[in-house]
């Protein structure tokens, strides 16, 4: 299993105040990361299968060392204990570095380097999060953003970052797009 160093860091009081969960960790690499985020092989069909067994589906967040909205989605959205509950609820998430080296196994089988699958979905922006349906059945054959059911590039307001989640956890996406969710009462 491809491994990486954290290192625990200190959070502020009000930051973690009224956290069930623990603060963030800097991986070697200079990532933020969680301490629930999903340890993987790096096959993202045998994780798309394990997070639908666990009934959750399956998110891939992208980042970069020294992205500044990265370590503002860990810090300020990951940090509110809804967002943290609702999250980790209902979803695995995979963590993987845009400029990263360690081998993905991608839905089609093919095995690249985290930085070429990266380019193979057009992922641009960090952080970028791409949202995979609950089975594997019928994605080896689509083309790579096909495979996603739902995408979000940049940074998203906590609120908004929350709705996403919610967009995907309700299958929203298949009655219509995360703009028209969030203009509807309750999205």
């Amino acid at each position: 299993m491809p491994t990486r160093r954290v290192l625990l860091l200190a959070a502020p009081a009000w930051l973690t105040a009224g956290r069930a969960g623990a603060a963030p960790a800097l991986t070697d690499d200079g990532l933020y990361t969680q301490p629930w985020f999903l340890e993987s092989f790096l096959v993202l069909a045998e994780d798309v299968a394990a997070a639908a067994a666990r009934g959750k589906r399956l998110a891939v967040m992208w980042e970069l060392r020294g992205c500044p909205y990265c370590r503002e989605t860990h810090l300020v959205n990951l940090a509110r204990p809804d967002i943290e509950a609702y999250v980790r609820e209902r979803f695995e998430v995979l963590q993987l570095n845009v400029l990263g080296a360690r081998e993905v196994t991608d839905l089609d089988g093919e095995r690249l380097p985290e930085n070429r699958v990266a380019a193979k979905y057009g992922v641009r922006f960090t952080p970028t999060i791409q949202f995979f349906p609950e089975s594997t059945e019928g994605l080896r054959d689509r083309a790579p953003m096909r495979r996603e059911v739902a995408r979000a590039q940049g940074y998203l307001q906590p609120d908004h970052f929350l709705a996403m989640f919610r967009f995907v956890a309700e299958k929203a996406y298949e009655r219509g797009t995360f703009r028209d969710y969030l203009r509807k009462p309750g999205g």
